[in-house]
């Protein structure tokens, strides 16, 4: 092995939903390790935003205003990339959201939603993405999962429906390019410091922990939150060629989470 096969240097990496959180975190070590960035969000102003605070950090990223579940949209973003920046070396599917709903509660039209985004739109990009990728002769796709990918939790069956079934399409995509030379693998983060998990993790006006917070914590063997920063290097290496002969693969950055089966009470 050579550190070089680390190295990302001249590929084109598509992140989707890479204004912000994870997917900003991740498009950022795969531009340290060499890569152009181009990312997609559906908010013009979040792009105009993003590409200002890439800039600050020296890198020159592309964003375009595209909708991940829109196939007649994403096929134009495609070749919009490929003639303005290149063919798209490596996808990663970040772009997502959850709905936290009771499923008695939760309207099929809510459903649909999330598995849309989540699921449908990994799909309809790999999709876009692959013949490029089958006309150059390698790729990588990285789909982010989730523990949910594994695990059923309160409130949360749509989005444990759509990343269970990107788990299934993450290994398919594999199974059937992976002739091409195009590994097709995915992240699992587990608990991840966040913006949008900050709430979660605020001190109580006791001092004591939030109750989510305390649950975490004890049920991750690293007794802590992930960071962003914790993705990165399994990126890189998901998005290198030192993963080359990786297929189908999800990689769970979770502290071990899935690995525990908690701590014995008191």
């Amino acid at each position: 092995m050579k550190m070089n096969d680390f190295r990302l240097d001249g590929r084109v990496a598509l992140v989707t939903g890479g204004s912000y959180g994870i997917g900003f975190g991740i498009a950022t070590a795969l531009a340290e390790a060499g890569a152009k960035i181009v990312f997609n969000d559906r908010n013009p102003e979040l792009i105009e935003k993003s590409v200002a605070e890439y800039k600050k950090l020296g890198i020159d990223a592309h964003g375009y205003i595209c909708d991940v579940t829109d196939e007649e949209a994403v096929t134009k973003l495609i070749a919009t990339i490929e003639k303005e920046v290149g063919t798209v070396d490596i996808l990663v599917n970040n772009a997502g959201i959850i709905k936290r709903i009771p499923m008695l509660e939760m309207s099929a039209k809510d459903f649909r939603q999330v598995v849309d985004i989540d699921l449908n739109g990994p799909f309809i990009m790999a999709k876009a993405c692959l013949p490029g990728m089958i006309k150059k002769g390698h790729g990588k796709i990285i789909n982010i999962c989730s523990m949910m990918s594994e695990l059923g939790r309160e409130t949360v069956s749509a989005y444990a429906a759509a990343k269970g079934g990107l788990k299934m399409l993450t290994r398919n995509i594999a199974s059937e390019y992976g002739k091409y030379n195009i590994q097709c693998n995915g992240i699992g983060p587990g608990y991840i410091e966040t913006p949008q998990t900050a709430p979660l993790r605020e001190r109580q006006a006791d001092g004591s922990r939030h109750p989510f917070d305390a649950f975490i914590v004890a049920k991750t063997p690293a007794e802590r939150w992930g960071k962003v920063e914790d993705l990165q290097g399994p990126a890189v290496f998901l998005a290198s060629d030192a993963s080359n002969f990786i297929n189908g693969h999800i990689l769970y950055v979770d502290g071990g989470i899935l690995a525990y089966i908690g701590k014995q009470p008191d």
